[in-house]
Parts: structure tokens; sequence; C-alpha cells
């Protein structure tokens, strides 16, 4: 995974191609249903599978009030990633998961799309392991994305990793939280899920 990202970063630079999505524009719609999660403009994100750190633009773009960790696998995107943010004193990067802070919200956007030639239920085991490092990792709640079983059929690909969301759903409720959302209203074909930690006002 870390190589196969590493060579997004390396062709196509500090762009939403480079972390392997489409546009900017559907980059920046999935941020917007991940920041769901947060009550007030003021809080601090860990940013878990970061790339060249891209959510940090688009927090201060929305005017959030924040301090920020962004992580990743690989040295290339944590390299970029600190040439762009590192004269930002509310950032930091690291590759290091036990390097990461415990902050109000961890975020995890696209971590889990590409599993290559890995098996779906070898790739879900390694989903909710993940999903138990967000959680130890965040104060008041996660967020995180998943590609949709509900796709159409004819469009998926083989090493994309095609998740069922009521699953998931019914996971982060037994496993981390009463307070679960479920988004899949948007025009991707993805869905997010918004784990809070206490009763949303």
């Amino acid at each position: 995974m870390r190589q196969y990202y590493t060579a997004k970063i390396l062709e196509h630079g500090a762009t939403a191609q480079g972390v392997d999505w489409k546009s900017a524009e559907s980059q920046a719609l999935r941020f917007r249903q991940l920041m769901k999660l947060a009550e007030t403009a003021t809080c601090s994100i860990n940013d878990f599978g970061c790339g060249y750190g891209a959510l940090v633009a688009y927090l201060m773009q929305q005017e959030y009030d924040f301090s920020y960790c962004g992580f990743d696998l690989s040295d290339a995107m944590i390299t970029r990633a600190r040439d762009l943010y590192d004269d930002n004193p509310a950032c930091s990067f690291t590759t290091e998961y036990h390097a990461l802070p415990i902050a109000d919200y961890t975020i995890a956007s696209g971590i889990f799309n590409v599993k290559q030639g890995a098996a779906d239920l070898m790739w879900q085991d390694y989903v909710l392991e993940t999903l138990a490092q967000l959680n130890d990792k965040s104060a008041r709640g996660f967020a995180f994305n998943l590609l949709t079983s509900y796709s159409d059929v004819e469009k998926q690909r083989a090493d994309l990793y095609y998740a069922d969301p009521l699953f998931y759903f019914d996971y982060c409720k037994r496993t981390f939280s009463k307070y679960v959302t479920l988004l899949h209203d948007y025009p991707l074909y993805e869905f997010t899920l918004l784990v809070r930690k206490e009763e949303h006002p």
C-alpha cells in the first residue's frame, strides 16, 4: 500500500490524482461529509492517511480554528505535506502511528479503497483493526469513508473494496458508540460513517 500511494504522489504531485482521487471537487465533497463530525469550528484533528495534507487547505478555506496532525505510511507523502505546511504552527506530520496524539477527532478519507489482490474478508479484518486505531486516537469521535457495495456492478473494479454500509454501521454501533451517523446521500459511489463518543447536540 505504501508503494502504491508513493508511486501516485511521485507521478502526479500534490494534486487529487496524487492521492488517487479523480478530481479536487470530489476530494472536497468527501472532506465536507467527514467534517460533519465536528460539532464546533474549534477542534483538534488527526488526519489518518493524510497524503500531502489536502485536508489542511480545506480546513483553512472553511475557517476552522484547528490544530492538526497528519499521519501517512508514505515518506514521499509526508515530505510533500511538510513542504506545503511546515510553516503553519498548527500542523505537524508523522509516519509513526504512535506519534499521533489523541485529538478531538480523527478523519480517514480513502484509506480503505484499494485492496489490490487482498481477499475481501482479509481486507475487512484490516479495516476493523484500523477502526480500532481511529477510535483509540479520538477523544470525541472519528469519521471514515468506504466505497459502497451499492455501486453499479458493471463499474466495480477487482482491485477495489466495496463495503456493505449496513455491516459497518452495525459494527460501529455495537463496538464503539451509540451515536453513529451513516451518510449515503451524496453523489459519489461511497458512504461516510460518523462515530461520536457523545450525544450530538
